[in-house]
């Protein structure tokens, strides 16, 4: 996995070259030539609402509804892993790390589309850093594989001991509980 999340950085930085932007912290800045031709792109905002399926704005408030829900669930987890991961010496998680918002910067988005693509990058993100919290928690309280198959490996699953095998469990628990040396 991790060979493939390098290859797919190495990918990435290619499209920086070919898309002519430059990343600088946390700062993407596209050349002059290009920010312009972003901006002809843009789609008018009265054109976007005309042409818009009437179905698709009519979802826009339960879309949006999630909004409230997901600021608690953010303030929740957040506030969780900053008392509680102390107490288990869990490495926290950055959350900068997975909510990631940075399309609003393009130029070829108009007002409505940025706002979608800030929701969007909030949400997902959000889940992301959820899950990785689960995650570190998991392996901290019950590291141990499941019997059936699952969809969705998160990152710490690979250090989790043997469904069935009691004795490797009551030997190594203590051990797999603290191992966190490959994200400090």
């Amino acid at each position: 996995m991790k060979d493939l999340e390098k290859r797919l950085t190495l990918e990435i930085q290619k499209k920086e070259k070919e898309f002519s932007y430059e990343i600088h912290g946390k700062k993407v800045t596209f050349e002059e030539e290009v920010k312009q031709h972003h901006k002809a792109l843009a789609t008018k905002i009265y054109k976007y609402v005309f042409n818009a399926e009437w179905f698709n704005i009519l979802t826009v408030p339960i879309i949006w509804f999630g909004i409230f829900t997901a600021v608690f669930l953010d303030s929740f987890v957040t506030m969780y892993q900053s008392i509680c991961f102390p107490v288990y010496k869990i490495p926290k998680v950055k959350r900068s790390d997975y909510i990631v918002i940075d399309r609003h910067a393009l130029k070829y988005l108009n007002a409505i589309e940025k706002l979608n693509c800030m929701y969007c990058g909030y949400f997902n993100g959000l889940i992301a850093y959820v899950q990785e919290i689960a995650a570190r928690t998991e392996q901290y309280w019950c590291p141990i594989k499941h019997a059936r198959k699952i969809r969705s490996i998160h990152s710490r699953y690979r250090k989790f001991l043997e469904y069935g095998d009691g004795e490797e469990y009551r030997k190594r628990i203590e051990e797999v509980r603290r191992d966190f040396a490959d994200i400090k």
